[in-house]
């Protein structure tokens, strides 16, 4: 379905082939779902806008009235699988969610050179292996954002198609749900968007606009709500 909204963004709707079990048992249940957001700073939030986890919440709670709904930010900014992999068990297992939604690679292309493909690799398959081994659990993986300090820097840009594919290799072989939002960015500027509209205009060109960043939470939240239903 394609339409314009108020941005002037292409209205996308993004599908996960994964049920989410464990989150619509909790929802089911009547008893407070928590969902935990592990990433950096498109996680964490910055400059001024609010970023995804937040959005997502008020979008769940809207969707699921009645149900107590939480959604917990643990992004902290300029950290890599790696680090957010050693942040596990305070951040995340402690928590006890229903849904993880693990954010990465973008830092990794944004300082190609200083990040090994390889270790942040290795680090989302381990990761990914700790949060699926717990079966207590549902997770989406959120990949790279399209902005034009990735996009416009070719070394960055090669890094990040390399990580894109990384990325979906450790996803599907863990069986987990990819969110693929470099995808869906990227399409937006090939249906006519502007790619400097993606970002929020700052010198770095990093990190996503207001509208950018309203439009992948809903796009999310809408993927999150019609996950297929588990198989009895």
């Amino acid at each position: 379905m394609t339409a314009t909204n108020s941005c002037g963004f292409p209205v996308v709707f993004t599908a996960f082939p994964h049920p989410l079990r464990h989150f619509r048992q909790s929802l089911s249940a009547q008893r407070k779902t928590r969902v935990v957001a592990l990433g950096s700073s498109s996680t964490a939030g910055t400059n001024n806008i609010v970023a995804f986890p937040a959005r997502i919440e008020q979008r769940l709670r809207k969707a699921n009235f009645g149900c107590v709904i939480d959604v917990l930010n643990r992004g902290i900014g300029g950290q890599e699988a790696a680090e957010e992999l050693s942040r596990f068990e305070s951040d995340v297992l402690a928590e006890q969610p229903a849904l993880v939604i693990w954010q990465v690679g973008t830092n990794a292309a944004y300082r190609a050179g200083i990040y090994s493909p390889d270790e942040v690799e290795a680090a989302l398959r381990v990761g990914l292996g700790w949060l699926t081994g717990t079966q207590r659990m549902d997770v989406i993986v959120m990949d790279l954002q399209y902005t034009a300090a990735i996009v416009e820097k070719p070394e960055r840009l090669a890094f990040a198609v390399d990580m894109q594919r990384r990325i979906e290799q450790v996803t599907t072989a863990a069986g987990v749900n990819l969110f693929r939002r470099w995808d869906l960015m990227k399409g937006w500027c090939d249906a006519g968007l502007p790619l400097s509209a993606l970002d929020d205009g700052h010198d770095d060109h990093l990190h996503m606009s207001e509208c950018a960043t309203a439009n992948v939470s809903e796009v999310l939240a809408h993927a999150i709500m019609t996950s297929p239903a588990p198989v009895t």
